[in-house]
């Protein structure tokens, strides 16, 4: 196991308190990246409603985009499966991610809404793999860092398995099957 179930509990409110803070009194629309942010999502805003002078108001939406498909790595380009369905013009806007990888799919995403007008877009992602980054995409709260490995749990999958786990661990794969660690 990489993180504890409490270790990424640790991390959800430390996020919150941070972003609270930028926020304070502020109207805030907190879009999530399908799949793998959903409960990410869930679990920041549930605390973000628990930071004492914090955003005056969340909104929460989702939009589902996809580059994986089953593949472990992938060059297809990011396509868009779901848009969400928030007026965003001159609102605040923060994405939150599951992971910031290679930065191609936070980028997508971060250049798709900025087109639409908001007052701010910031990102946030709960695992930073930065040795895998290969677009500099401006991450603005962090979670916790992963190590260069595939790594499964909490929203984050391999074949649309393991998002269920309440904590995150690192996929080995042996030639005929695949083991947690």
């Amino acid at each position: 196991m990489i993180y504890s179930p409490q270790q990424i509990d640790e991390a959800v409110g430390s996020l919150a308190r941070q972003i609270g803070a930028d926020y304070r009194g502020k109207p805030l629309v907190l879009l999530g990246v399908l799949k793998g942010a959903l409960y990410f999502t869930v679990d920041l805003a549930r605390a973000l409603a628990g930071v004492a002078d914090g955003p005056s108001e969340i909104e929460v939406d989702y939009l589902c985009v996809e580059r994986y498909g089953n593949a472990t790595e992938s060059k297809r380009p990011v396509r868009l499966l779901l848009d969400e369905a928030t007026y965003l013009e001159g609102r605040h806007v923060l994405i939150a991610e599951d992971i910031a990888d290679n930065g191609l799919t936070l980028e997508f995403v971060r250049t798709l809404l900025l087109g639409r007008g908001p007052a701010s877009v910031r990102t946030c992602a709960l695992f930073d793999k930065p040795s895998r980054r290969h677009v500099r995409v401006p991450l603005d709260y962090a979670g916790l860092t992963v190590p260069n490995t595939f790594v499964v749990g909490y929203g984050l999958d391999h074949q649309e398995r393991y998002r269920n786990l309440p904590y995150v661990a690192e996929l080995k794969f042996q030639e005929s099957q695949s083991e947690l660690t």
